[in-house]
């Protein structure tokens, strides 16, 4: 997500968070578990695995294994063994191994063992130096028959900014299959630059390997980033705030090379850290594309989307035309439709057009860092200026004919079928949203707001975990004003905190938005607030209802 609304040193340029910050004023002129556990009695607990354990990337037959030892004294390296079983108290034992780490990879573990079973649920624990880390507990993905996905959605954890007590109510459902994380799994800036609830680690914005090592490692010792980890094997891409904030292939918004050194020594040291602090498996052989599929047996292939580091073009910097939510773009203005502009680049968007067209799965699930949607506000003044304008440059909108070559490929023509069945799910925007998608939904004789006819997909973006919304609009006169003019939005909420609850089946998607009491404080107060589907083969929304818990899961690692 963009940047906060204060920083020092104050940066230049439009971006993201000023979104956030002019949408207050200008709602006005629109409308006219387990108890918490301290993280010092935690860490006295278990001094050896103080990070916690985690899992990712389930395959049919494998699944990244991750912890940290943290040795009493340096040394130059440690063996850590582990063990996998079939049930919590690990007497069901099918594999045991040994590997080693060492201070080049900040004492941190990853192991990704083969040979499991499909659609199987699995428990493991490290040992080292005398400990033994907590249990973990994973699944791998089917391989056929499978009836059933249920996951949970999250995006934009700011520690400095709020606690994770979404992270501890996901960790107390145990009939997920997995986590998806759409991006900003952590953030760069300093002590008081983006929140002031918990006080980032280092104090700085992060620059360094460093730096970006000992922030990972703060993450992983919240309680409930941990409870998370602990129960779900986590499928995550990044967004911007893995490295800086609005990042595009050759430098961000928020990296001065003059004070802050090389963009791509920059990237080099996050990525480092973000390879060997996840539990993720580098794909396609570059570091900077980590697009990657899982197949969930032929009910869902989840295409998962690199849109920062790889080929991204710099965002639009012209905005000529002034809304109530701030400068807004024209389809005239410096660069708007340049078809060489790209948020994937050639290969990835090739990979993902073929991807979506030759998949045996049913429902086709993107997991991506910004709005597909289109978003759009009315000139400040009306009567001389009564145009609609796309007021955030960072987003898809930013970049419409690379969006409109996905469109084409989804409608398809002569030689490739139409693609149906596709659900978008996004993060970034700190807010939720519900979307029809259509290439243009502000024409009605292509797209009829009332039945939904036209549309080609859905997209359903998910809240933050604790950045914040605009969490002025608590009467929704912002959120009612963006309806009213984007008629393919069915739901907006700017102010909640939370996740999303994506349950599918043969028939339909549902996604669900859960929301939180509260992140000034720990909590485990959750709420549910809306749901809403797509059906089999009609690419438009319904309103829905939530769904039940699947009966007898897996138990929870203890």
């Amino acid at each position: 997500m963009g940047r906060p609304t204060k920083v020092q040193p104050a940066r230049t340029g439009n971006n993201r968070r000023d979104f956030f910050k002019r949408s207050g004023a200008g709602a006005a002129a629109l409308a006219a578990a387990p108890a918490l556990l301290p993280l010092s009695a935690q860490a006295a607990v278990n001094t050896v695995f103080q990070h916690g354990v985690a899992s990712g990337d389930p395959l049919a037959n494998r699944v990244i294994l991750w912890t940290r030892v943290t040795p009493a004294t340096p040394k130059p390296a440690v063996t850590v063994t582990y063990v996998i079983a079939t049930d919590p108290a690990l007497t069901q034992v099918v594999l045991r191994g040994s590997t080693k780490t060492n201070p080049g990879r900040d004492y941190t573990v990853k192991v990704d063992p083969a040979g499991l079973k499909p659609a199987t649920t699995y428990y493991y624990q490290f040992t080292a130096e005398g400990a033994s880390s907590p249990v973990g507990r994973t699944k791998t993905l089917p391989t056929t028959g499978a009836q059933s996905l249920r996951m949970a959605v999250v995006s934009c954890s700011n520690h400095a900014y709020g606690y994770f007590n979404a992270y501890g109510r996901i960790a107390a459902r145990a009939d997920l299959d997995l986590v998806m994380h759409l991006g900003d799994y952590l953030y760069e800036y300093g002590a008081g630059q983006y929140g002031n609830v918990r006080t980032p680690e280092p104090a700085h914005e992060m620059v360094t390997l460093a730096d970006y090592r000992l922030r990972h490692a703060q993450y992983k010792r919240d309680v409930d980033s941990q409870a998370m980890h602990r129960q779900h094997p986590l499928v995550a891409i990044w967004d911007d705030h893995e490295i800086t904030n609005d990042g595009w292939k050759d430098g961000a918004q928020n990296h001065q090379p003059g004070t802050e050194g090389d963009w791509n020594a920059r990237v080099a040291a996050g990525l480092q850290a973000y390879y060997e602090w996840m539990p993720v498996r580098p794909a396609n052989g570059n570091l900077r594309d980590n697009h990657r599929g899982f197949a969930y047996g032929d009910l869902a292939d989840l295409l998962m989307l690199e849109e920062r580091l790889s080929a991204r073009s710099k965002q639009l910097t012209t905005a000529t035309h002034a809304t109530a939510f701030g400068p807004g773009f024209a389809t005239t203005d410096p660069g708007y439709g340049d078809p060489s502009r790209t948020l994937l680049g050639e290969a990835q968007e090739a990979w993902l057009i073929n991807r979506l067209r030759t998949t045996p799965a049913r429902w086709k699930l993107l997991g991506q860092g910004v709005m597909f949607a289109q978003l759009k506000a009315p000139g400040t003044d009306q009567a001389k200026d009564p145009g609609l304008y796309f007021i955030n440059g960072d987003q898809w909108d930013g970049y419409e004919p690379a969006r409109n070559r996905l469109y084409a490929a989804i409608q398809g023509d002569a030689t490739n079928a139409k693609v149906d069945n596709l659900v978008v799910l996004t993060g970034d925007i700190h807010s939720s949203w519900a979307a029809d998608l259509h290439p243009n939904p502000y024409n009605p004789a292509a797209y009829d707001k009332t039945t939904g006819a036209g549309s080609l997909g859905v997209e359903f973006v998910g809240t933050s975990v604790s950045s914040p919304g605009i969490d002025t609009d608590t009467t929704g006169a912002v959120a009612g004003a963006i309806r009213f003019y984007n008629p393919h939005f069915k739901y907006v909420n700017l102010t909640r905190r939370g996740y999303m609850l994506l349950d599918v089946n043969r028939d339909r998607v549902v996604g669900e938005w859960w929301y939180v009491d509260t992140v000034a404080s720990p909590s485990n107060v959750e709420t549910f607030a809306t749901a809403f589907e797509v059906r089999n083969g009609e690419n438009r929304l319904r309103p829905s209802a939530q769904t039940p818990t699947r009966a007898n899961p897996p138990l929870l690692a203890p």
